[in-house]
């Protein structure tokens, strides 16, 4: 029989293996993105990465601003980086993420500039490899265009 050890107030308990949180954002998402990153629990346990539909030639300082609302930790991926919990990865411009041996793997889009789908094709690598230790957010400044978007894909997974 092993001993009980009562939690710390306030402490988290890391889930084994993490859960992977994929957060898509189109251009305009830095405030979304933002807010959501500043209301999460800063030992929640989860991994985060964060993906924006970008111009390609874009200079990326979305680590360093997303740093300013949340204690943990802030990185742009580099190929082969591992997910630690209480994290937030940033994919850098014009790269495409996927995973390889349970790491980030960067790659070059197949797509041109303007055709690129960045979060579709990580959500995809999200869903294959790590199943239902993932979660998807989408946050979308569409308004309407949005909703009918999310409406019509309810109605086809129904």
């Amino acid at each position: 029989m092993t001993d009980h050890v009562p939690a710390l107030a306030g402490a988290v308990t890391i889930p084994d293996p993490i859960l992977l949180v994929g957060i898509g954002a189109s251009a305009g998402g830095l405030e979304p993105i933002s807010e959501f990153l500043a209301s999460v629990p800063p030992n929640c346990g989860m991994a985060f990465v964060v993906i924006q539909h970008l111009d390609p030639r874009y200079k990326g300082m979305l680590p360093e601003l997303l740093q300013r609302v949340t204690p943990m930790r802030v990185l742009e991926i580099t190929d082969g980086m591992k997910l630690e919990p209480n994290c937030v990865y940033v994919i850098p411009p014009n790269k495409g993420l996927g995973f390889a041996n349970g790491a980030l793997r960067l790659m070059v889009p197949p797509e041109p500039p303007g055709k690129r789908l960045p979060i579709d094709h990580f959500f995809i690598e999200l869903a294959n490899e790590w199943r239902e230790r993932a979660i998807g957010v989408i946050l979308s400044g569409m308004g309407a265009m949005a909703r009918r978007g999310w409406r019509r894909s309810r109605r086809r997974a129904a």
